[in-house]
Parts: C-alpha cells; sequence; structure tokens
C-alpha cells in the first residue's frame, strides 16, 4: 500500500503514459476486450483476484479535465466495465474506481476504470 501511495504522489500529467503505448501496441498487455473507443486489459499488479482495466483510446490525463462532450464516452466505459465483469465471471458483485489526482491514488495520468472482485472488498476503501 505504501509503494502505491508514493506511486501515485510522484506521478504527474502530461506526456505519453504506459496506457498509451498498450492501445498503439507497442507494449504487450493482457488485452481481452477492444472497440474504438476503449480497451480492456488485465492489471498487472491485481489488487483482488480479479482486477482489470477500462482505458479510453482518447487521451484524458483525469476525470477532472474531461469534457462535456466526454460524457458518452465516460459512460461507455462504465457499460464496457459492466460486460467485461460478466464476461469473466463476476457474477457475485463487482466493483468501479476512479483514481483522481495524487490524494485520489492516481499513479498513470491516462483516464482509466479499474474493475475488482472475485472476493468481498472492504468498506471504507483506503
Amino acid at each position: 500500500m505504501a509503494d502505491e501511495i508514493s506511486k501515485a504522489q510522484a506521478a504527474r500529467p502530461g506526456g505519453d503514459t504506459i496506457f498509451g503505448k498498450i492501445i498503439r501496441k507497442e507494449i504487450p498487455a493482457k488485452v481481452f476486450y477492444e472497440d474504438d473507443q476503449c480497451i480492456a486489459f488485465h492489471d498487472v499488479a491485481p489488487q483482488a483476484p480479479t482486477h482489470f482495466l477500462v482505458v479510453p483510446k482518447k487521451a484524458i490525463s483525469r476525470v477532472s479535465e474531461a469534457d462535456p462532450a466526454d460524457e458518452a464516452l465516460l459512460g461507455h466505459m462504465m457499460i464496457v466495465g459492466k460486460k467485461c465483469a460478466a464476461d469473466v465471471g463476476l457474477t457475485n458483485g463487482f466493483r468501479m474506481v476512479i483514481n483522481e489526482g495524487p490524494d485520489g491514488g492516481q499513479s498513470v495520468y491516462h483516464l482509466h476504470l479499474h474493475v475488482l472482485g472475485g472476493r468481498q472488498l472492504g468498506w471504507p476503501p483506503g
């Protein structure tokens, strides 16, 4: 947990990100869904038995910087997350999370939706 906090505190917006490189197929990822707007792949550092990301192909650095024109894309990400959760067998529930900024734990400045499940998730998070 301390490592994730330090990564989030050190991360800075701007420039190319690992997610941009995954979208362009410059680095490998365990992609299991892709359409013209987003891509879904398994997280390399899972925080639950099932943990995947839904990443828009449009480079939006953080949710607070999304434009009103991005409304349909943000909704599409949620629908893709729901569909992918069913596809990977999360029939007993799951959690969707978007981290925002350093205090929100954002460590990659390309908007992304975490989908976690496969065990009872505690509340409150963090």
